[in-house]
């Protein structure tokens, strides 16, 4: 099975890097800006054209949220009409597309896990623009699967563990908002994940009830002061400081974009369509800390 990846460097195309080591039977290509640039659908063509893959996944996006509600432009023009044209691209060529997107295009209003069917109703720019992406690639591609996943953090790149794990270096006391609850996953598991969607579908060939969005998001649900709480202890363990962690509101936390008060994804169809479970979140944040701190 061949898998050609749009990007290489963001936390989930990092991460299937890693992974394709470990994946028998997988040949992965990628392609990265600037030889190649969704904003250039042409320079995707070419590398789809050399690398002839059996499934395009895309986890390329813009993803800096409060960011893009100064920048709609770019936003819109990655996250939506670069979803269109990677959709437009493989379906050109007979090819299936795995695209990523996010849990901000619920509003946060639902009380409990959000499933595929609810009414999606994104509060920012950076939502809409996802969400736009979503529809762009339903209709550029029949043969798509929409995975969403949410509070995506990894060893590296840009995420709230790593920033947490500073913070409490340098600081005497965290005060981090408490009434946001939604899913942390672990890049490394969407990687994994990613690479047994593919194989299901490989193995068991096109079916329509492969299509359409699924949830791909860790099992346990927790605010963002939780999940801090939970980094600071795992860092302790392992020699970092151990620091108070100080619930707040996210009015004493403004920020430019709109949070989903609620970010809970059901992951249901995950586990009973491709049969994929995600660890638990204890697993799957001590694995992150020790490649962070190791054993000190």
């Amino acid at each position: 099975m061949r898998l050609y990846v749009i990007g290489a460097e963001g936390q989930v195309a990092r991460s299937l890097r890693e992974a394709a080591t470990d994946a028998p039977g997988v040949v992965f290509g990628y392609g990265a800006r600037p030889e190649v640039d969704l904003l250039q659908p042409d320079t995707l063509a070419r590398a789809i054209d050399d690398f002839r893959p059996d499934i395009v996944i895309n986890p390329a996006a813009y993803t800096a949220v409060d960011k893009a509600e100064a920048e709609p432009e770019q936003a819109f023009a990655l996250n939506r009409d670069g979803a269109r044209a990677a959709a437009r691209i493989a379906a050109e060529r007979g090819l299936p597309i795995i695209h990523l997107s996010t849990d901000y295009v619920f509003d946060g209003a639902k009380q409990g896990p959000y499933v595929e069917s609810d009414a999606v109703a994104p509060q920012g720019v950076y939502g809409r623009s996802k969400l736009e992406g979503e529809l762009a690639v339903a209709v550029a591609n029949p043969r798509h699967i929409v995975l969403r996943t949410a509070w995506v953090y990894a060893p590296f790149g840009g995420n709230f563990v790593r920033t947490m794990l500073r913070l409490a270096a340098e600081r005497d006391r965290l005060r981090v908002v408490d009434d946001q609850r939604g899913c942390p996953t672990y890049a490394p598991d969407i990687a994994d994940a990613i690479i047994a969607v593919a194989r299901r579908w490989a193995d068991s060939g096109w079916s329509s009830q492969l299509a359409g969005v699924t949830h791909l998001a860790g099992p346990d649900a927790l605010t963002w002061c939780g999940f801090a709480r939970e980094i600071i202890a795992g860092s302790a363990a392992r020699g970092g400081r151990s620091v108070p962690v100080d619930p707040i509101s996210t009015a004493d936390y403004p920020t430019p974009a709109a949070r989903p008060a609620n970010s809970q994804l059901s992951t249901v169809r995950l586990n009973s369509t491709f049969g994929v479970h995600l660890p638990p979140m204890t697993q799957s944040l001590a694995n992150c800390l020790d490649r962070l701190l190791g054993n000190r």
